[in-house]
C-alpha cells in the first residue's frame, strides 16, 4: 500500500516547511509514504524549499494556472507513481497533519473511494461570523446537489483511492473542492466524511479576494457541476415557469373566445404563446443536454480504462 501526500503551492516558501515537517512519516497499514508538491507558477524559493527539504516529486508548472490544474496534475503525477491513496492538504499547514491516518483509514479498510475532512467550522477562530454561515450554505447546496452527506465542502484536505482518483475530472478553472463532490456524487462513488482538527492560521486565504468574489465563483461552479450531470432535471424546472404561465395564459384567452369575449385580448394570446414556447425550447434544449451528458459519460468510462492502462503500463516500466 504506497501513499503519496500532495501539496498544491503557489509562492509558499514561508510556510511549506512547516506543513511539510508536519506529514507523517509511517501509518500502520501503509507500506510506503511519498511526497509531492505542485509547484503552479510560484515566484519565490517555493521549488528550492521543498528540494532541500526532500520530497520526492515536484510537479513544476512554469505558469500560474489555478488551483483546479494544479490539483488535476498532482493527481495525474501521484498515479503515475503508482499511489494506492492520494491525500491532498495545503502548504499553509492549515490542517493538523496527525488527522491524515484519519482520513485515509476508511480507504484502507475499504468502506469508501473518497474520504473529505470536515473542519470544526464554528469553532475556527479566524473564520469571521459571515463566512462560517457562507461555508454551512455553500455546503448544504452541494449536498443537495451532489445527493450525499459531506459537511465541510469546501474542505482541501481529503483522501481519495486510486480507483476513485481515476475517475474524477475538473472542468472549472477555480477549485476541485466543489465539483469532485458533485460529480462523485452524481456518479455514485462512494465518499464519506470525518471530523480533523486545524491549525492556526499562517496567513490569509489566497483563493478569493473578497467575500463576495468566493460565494459568485463557489454558486457558478455548483451550477456547472449540477447542469453537468442533471442537464434534463435543471432545464425541465426552468421550462416550468414560462410554460406554466405560457398556458394559464392561453386557457384564459381560449375561455374568454368561448365566451364570446376574446376581443381585444390578442396580445394575451401573444403572450402566451411566446411563454409556452420558450418553455418547450427549454425543455428541448434539457433533452439535447441530456443527450450529450450520456455521451460524456460514455466518454468519462473510456477515458477511465485509458488512464488504468497508461498508468499501469508506466508503472510496468519504472519497475524494470
Amino acid at each position: 500500500m504506497k501513499l503519496i501526500i500532495q501539496i498544491p503551492c503557489y509562492n509558499e516558501a514561508e510556510t511549506l516547511e512547516i506543513a511539510l515537517n508536519d506529514l507523517p512519516r509511517q501509518i500502520e497499514g501503509v507500506d510506503e509514504i511519498e511526497y509531492l508538491i505542485i509547484n503552479d507558477g510560484s515566484k519565490d524559493d517555493t521549488v528550492k524549499v521543498a528540494r532541500n527539504w526532500g520530497v520526492d516529486y515536484i510537479v513544476d508548472l512554469k505558469r500560474n494556472k489555478g488551483l483546479a490544474h494544479g490539483f488535476m496534475a498532482g493527481i495525474d503525477a501521484c498515479l503515475r507513481n503508482g499511489a494506492d491513496i492520494i491525500v491532498n492538504t495545503d502548504a499553509d499547514n492549515q490542517y493538523n497533519a496527525d488527522d491524515i491516518e484519519k482520513i485515509i483509514r476508511p480507504i484502507i479498510e475499504g468502506k469508501t473511494d473518497i474520504v473529505i475532512g470536515a473542519r470544526p467550522i464554528d469553532e475556527t477562530e479566524h473564520f469571521s461570523p459571515l463566512k462560517k454561515k457562507l461555508q454551512h450554505l455553500g455546503s448544504w447546496v452541494v449536498r443537495k446537489a451532489s445527493n450525499s452527506d459531506i459537511p465541510d465542502a469546501p474542505s482541501g484536505f481529503r483522501a481519495y483511492s486510486r480507483e476513485a482518483a481515476m475517475r474524477i475530472n475538473v472542468t472549472n478553472e477555480y477549485t476541485y473542492t466543489l465539483e469532485t463532490i458533485v460529480q462523485a456524487g452524481r456518479e455514485k462513488i462512494p465518499q464519506t466524511s470525518v471530523p480533523i482538527r486545524t491549525n492556526a492560521e499562517l496567513r490569509p486565504s489566497r483563493l478569493f479576494n473578497s467575500m463576495y468574489g468566493y460565494v459568485k465563483k463557489s454558486m457558478v461552479t455548483i451550477m456547472r457541476a449540477y447542469l453537468m450531470y442533471s442537464p434534463l432535471k435543471t432545464f425541465t424546472l426552468i421550462a416550468l415557469f414560462p410554460l406554466t404561465l405560457g398556458l394559464g395564459i392561453d386557457i384564459r384567452y381560449l375561455i374568454k373566445k368561448w365566451k364570446g369575449q376574446g376581443q381585444g385580448h390578442t396580445q394575451s394570446l401573444i403572450l402566451g404563446s411566446t411563454l409556452t414556447m420558450i418553455g418547450f425550447m427549454t425543455f428541448v434544449i434539457g433533452l439535447v443536454a441530456d443527450l450529450i451528458a450520456k455521451s460524456r459519460r460514455i466518454l468519462e468510462d473510456v477515458q477511465y480504462h485509458t488512464r488504468r492502462l497508461d498508468y499501469d503500463r508506466e508503472i510496468k516500466n519504472n519497475e524494470k
